[in-house]
């Protein structure tokens, strides 16, 4: 298993996490607003192929609890919410397949985003219809994570403008390799994502409902909760059936040993760079 992501690295994935929220969510507000998805009415510059995205994306917003007043204006909120999200974290997780050799053209033929650029550049009648490395590389990662980034959600065929686009792909492409390799990075990325929302949750001490519950929840567990967890569980079971009483400090019963306990297949240790031995309790 790969080492967790060292502090800096992870100062500058939050960084970059953060202003990519910002922008992805004006890059999504922009581009709903050119489709007037908020309006009562379809502009007359739209095609008909826009007007039926524009319905769609109407629909899927109320499906994600938009609310559509009696004017017919809608709301957009959760629509940008939506938009921002997966634009950014297709692109990122597109990222992470490939840095780690898994971004698959078929099965048994991965490619890397140089692949990527070859492809649009090159052979853009094998691209997917893709315009850049990162869009081909999005395309690729939601084939192969179909449950993940629904291919057909209008949310997809939503466009960015091409400045709020290459500023994305350029907060992307400046993290270093390390980051997609680290054990927990993709954790942090959650967490980051929230970050500011979170905040504004909690300081606006409003009830928790559906529109708040997603930035208060904690879905990522730090590697040393992990640890500490595992070894006052199965490694305290381990201990009570291997350890001789000879390493323990008494002999009565829920006495806590000091000593670092091995087995053969796993070394038990903690994560905390100045944490004292784990004391486990055995009994």
């Amino acid at each position: 298993m790969t080492a967790p992501l060292p502090r800096p690295l992870r100062t500058q994935l939050e960084n970059t996490v953060k202003t990519a929220r910002d922008l992805a969510e004006q890059a999504a507000r922009a581009a709903l607003a050119q489709l007037a998805v908020g309006e009562a009415k379809a502009p007359d510059y739209l095609t008909d192929d826009l007007k039926a995205l524009r319905r769609r994306l109407r629909a899927h917003g109320r499906a994600l609890g938009d609310a559509k007043h009696q004017d017919d204006t809608q709301e957009v909120r959760r629509l940008v919410w939506e938009a921002a999200y997966e634009h950014w974290h297709r692109m990122l997780f597109a990222r992470y397949l490939a840095e780690n050799g898994l971004l698959l053209w078929e099965p048994g033929a991965p490619v890397s985003l140089d692949d990527c650029r070859d492809l649009v550049d090159q052979h853009p009648d094998l691209a997917m219809g893709a315009k850049s490395q990162w869009e081909l590389a999005g395309r690729l990662a939601a084939r192969m994570l179909p449950q993940v980034f629904k291919p057909h959600s209008p949310v997809f065929e939503l466009t960015f403008a091409p400045e709020h686009q290459r500023e994305l792909e350029r907060l992307l492409a400046d993290l270093p390799l390390e980051v997609f390799q680290a054990s927990d990075s993709l954790g942090w990325v959650y967490q980051f994502w929230q970050a500011r929302r979170k905040d504004e949750v909690n300081a606006s001490e409003v009830k928790i409902g559906a529109d708040e519950l997603p930035a208060v929840t904690q879905l990522f567990t730090e590697p040393y909760m992990v640890d500490f967890l595992l070894h006052n569980s199965l490694g305290a079971w381990w201990a009570a059936r291997r350890l001789s009483r000879m390493t323990c400090a008494t002999p009565r019963p829920r006495t806590r040993c000091a000593a670092r306990p091995r087995s053969p297949a796993y070394p038990w240790n903690t994560s905390a760079s100045s944490a004292p031995p784990l004391a486990i309790a055995i009994g």
